[in-house]
């Protein structure tokens, strides 16, 4: 017809050779099935049909060798083509494959089997402290100005034989270490595994090695933090990774009620050790989301929580053993006290409590922890107490001012901690942070740019001086 755009056949013809030699030539069957396609959406008409249709087999040669005719473009319909080509291929696959947030997905058509990978880069610039100050002579040791691949993971996830039945490990691919470690430092390492039977948001039970939940901040991802790092009061009382099991749940879901619960007993011994004796860590948590909405374990509200959701918990544990502190390198200890190779197995009594609050609503997100940890030495009789916490909060400004950038988070935190002086454990040490900070969400927490400047002051009793000094600080993370 005149004036009417015309197509020729070059590119279906490709498709169809495509499609006939994925199908087989010898599957006569499937062969009208994919001339009826054809003919359906004007790749060849019913002359062309009929002589296909009367071979034994047909290869896709055959339909490209067909003489080339103009067909108007209102009876060519490319998309309902490539849909049913589409549909067919994926119908003849028994595993399908996607990307989502968690990373690379395989799973099964029937849904029981799934795998997730992912790895992640977190790579920083640090001056002039790699880490928190915690004596006054960290103060006067020199600048230290560092780049450093800070976490190297891959975290491979997902359910076998029932989507109840969970599984979860991540690697640590490539610590960072310093001059005088041994390349053993730097070495690859299992961080966390864990099997999760979770038929029942009222009830399942973890196993394996993982970060304990006791309290928010150190649960929270490092890949989903609103600053660089966690505060100067997370090393002093995270209970981090343990090796044991936990009965945990979900109760009165979607009512002024709804809560979590978690309640485990663990080696205490850390990241992949063996109980040395007879006593266990003990924990539990109680989580009530007062607004009759679940919080999940992530920082900044850069998914814009529509309706008002927060959290309030108190946790706690009770542990005897050789450990004073935890970390993802396992058991250690706090300044002043000795370290677990010269303590005796179970020479520290630790009972830890902590109080938490969540919330985030329209781009604006706050928490808060508080923190009270009791050390009895059994050796030395000594007692010692120490006391600490954070407050953080975060704003996308460009819900209250469109000028500003939606990628862009500004955030501020406080923390302090109090504790035994390293020399004389009867005085005091007392340490204060004040963070400010900047987030670019190039796509959500998968990968986005921060930057944060802290102030950090020491009071030390046993030397009678008070010194403080600045750091900056700006990190990239990514996950794929």
């Amino acid at each position: 017809m005149p004036g009417k755009p015309v197509c020729n056949l070059s590119k279906l013809s490709k498709q169809a050779l495509i499609l006939f030699s994925l199908a087989g030539a010898t599957a006569h069957a499937a062969d009208k099935e994919l001339l009826d396609i054809l003919l359906a959406n004007g790749a060849i008409n019913q002359e062309q049909y009929d002589t296909l249709i009367e071979r034994e087999s047909i290869t896709g040669e055959d339909i490209i060798d067909q003489p080339r005719q103009s067909v108007p473009m209102e009876v060519l319909d490319e998309e309902r083509i490539n849909k049913a080509v589409a549909d067919r291929l994926e119908a003849q696959l028994p595993v399908l494959a996607s990307h989502e947030s968690s990373g690379f997905r395989l799973e099964t058509r029937d849904g029981n089997w799934r795998t997730d990978l992912q790895w992640r880069a977190q790579t920083r610039f640090t001056t002039p402290y790699r880490s928190d100050p915690r004596q006054i002579a960290a103060f006067n040791a020199g600048d230290q100005h560092n780049f450093e691949a800070r976490r190297l993971r891959m975290k491979i996830g997902g359910h076998g034989f029932q989507d109840w039945l969970r599984y979860y490990f991540e690697v640590d691919l490539l610590p960072s270490r310093d001059v005088d470690d041994s390349s053993a430092a730097a070495s690859a390492r299992v961080i966390d595994w864990r099997i999760d039977l979770a038929k029942w948001d009222w009830g399942s039970i973890r196993l394996g090695q993982w970060k304990v939940d006791l309290n928010r901040e150190r649960v929270d991802s490092s890949g989903r933090q609103q600053f660089v790092e966690r505060s100067i009061a997370n090393r002093v009382f995270t209970m981090d990774r343990q090796i044991g099991i936990q009965l945990r749940g979900h109760l009165f879901q979607d009512t002024p009620a709804d809560m979590r619960y978690f309640a485990g007993v663990f080696n205490g011994e850390g990241r992949g050790v063996n109980n040395a004796d007879d006593n266990m860590m003990y924990m539990g948590r109680l989580q009530w989301n007062f607004l009759g909405r679940d919080l999940s374990f992530r920082q900044t509200d850069v998914e814009y929580t529509d309706l008002p959701t927060g959290s309030l918990a108190l946790a706690g544990f009770t542990h005897t053993g050789s450990c004073t502190r935890w970390s993802s390198s396992g058991c250690g200890n706090l300044d002043g006290f000795d370290r677990p190779a010269d303590a005796a197995p179970d020479q520290y009594d630790i009972n830890q409590l902590v109080q938490e609050f969540a919330f985030k609503y329209r781009g604006f997100s706050a928490q808060q922890e508080y923190h009270r940890k009791r050390i009895r030495d059994r050796v030395s009789g000594l007692r010692s107490e120490l006391t600490g916490g954070y407050m953080q909060a975060g704003y996308f400004f460009h819900h209250l001012l469109p000028a500003v950038p939606e990628a862009l988070e500004l955030a501020v935190r406080y923390a302090y901690v109090d504790e035994p002086n390293a020399v004389d454990l009867s005085l005091e040490n007392n340490r204060e942070e004040l963070t400010i900070g900047a987030n670019w969400f190039f796509a959500g927490h998968n990968n986005k740019l921060t930057l944060d400047f802290s102030w950090l002051d020491i009071d030390d009793s046993f030397l009678l001086r008070e010194e403080s000094d600045n750091r900056f600080r700006v990190q990239w993370d990514v996950s794929f």
